[in-house]
């Protein structure tokens, strides 16, 4: 058996110990009871960066606002990669017009914006939408 993986919960932030042979079995969170791995993307917020970035599975964030119509298209296809990715990767999505403090700690000069956290560190950065296998190759090319 191995040992269980950290995950933080995408609706209280509480950390979660689960077993890796066990995320395809839907978990949930042992303070909130909500699930903690979805197959969507869910809303990162300024008090939730901190708690969310941790954890053993990596983080990956999308930077978009309303008024950005690149944002707009991306959105689909940052969902079927959440839906591909479930148990391996999650996928948040930061709107950087409600969340101005947190974007500029992040560093944010365009949108949209996808940035992988692993262990807690930014570990990549991409600008700019592109179409589903060319996200999924570059995840790949970063070990997801």
């Amino acid at each position: 058996m191995s040992e269980p993986l950290l995950i933080p919960c995408p609706s209280c932030n509480g950390l979660n110990r689960i077993p890796a042979e066990r995320l395809a079995d839907q978990p949930k969170c042992g303070r909130c009871k909500s699930a903690v791995l979805l197959n969507k993307p869910f809303d990162l917020k300024q008090g939730d960066y901190a708690s969310q970035i941790k954890g053993d599975l990596p983080l990956l964030v999308d930077v978009w606002a309303e008024w950005c119509g690149p944002c707009k298209s991306f959105a689909p296809v940052f969902e079927q990669a959440a839906a591909q990715l479930a148990g391996k990767c999650r996928l948040a999505k930061l709107d950087s017009e409600a969340h101005q403090q947190l974007s500029a700690q992040l560093g944010i000069r365009s949108i949209p914006s996808l940035i992988l956290f692993k262990n807690g560190k930014e570990v990549a950065r991409q600008s700019g939408a592109f179409p589903l296998p060319q996200l999924m190759a570059w995840l790949r090319s970063q070990g997801i």
